[in-house]
């Protein structure tokens, strides 16, 4: 899982590291080729993409309350960010290799390769994301 770290964080502006939760780990996604390593992920963890606008006061606020309920054991789960303005080719690349329309802000999870589980608004809670996860 080393290489896939090292591949996702060169550096420490790679993490988004939220204020309130500091244990959440976020990588930033800004190449389409980091797709296919998602999917390599995906085999040993759930992958959680959260697509998010940043001009959109709409985005920010699911995206504070989903961070603000979220509480995800690192060894289960590795988390993506994606600004969809800065990096709109990795986002049509999401909608085209995964198969799901693209809404902004919106909460995609794979695992084993798959999108197993997509919302976007008001449906992105953290829940979603503890259903996949062994307890």
């Amino acid at each position: 899982m080393g290489l896939f770290k090292n591949l996702f964080s060169s550096n420490n502006e790679s993490k988004e590291q939220p204020q309130n939760k500091p244990n959440l780990d976020w990588y930033k996604l800004t190449k389409v080729e980091q797709l296919d390593n998602l999917k390599q992920i995906s085999n040993e963890k759930l992958v959680v993409i959260f697509k998010h606008s940043t001009r959109c006061g709409i985005s920010r606020m699911v995206w504070n309350q989903f961070q603000a309920g979220a509480d995800f054991p690192k060894e289960q789960v590795e988390l993506f960010y994606l600004d969809l303005l800065s990096y709109r080719d990795v986002s049509d690349a999401i909608t085209q290799d995964f198969q799901v329309l693209h809404q902004s802000p919106q909460l995609i999870l794979l695992q084993h390769e798959e999108v197993v589980h997509h919302a976007s608004h008001s449906a992105i809670v953290p829940s979603s994301v503890n259903s996949f996860l062994s307890t």
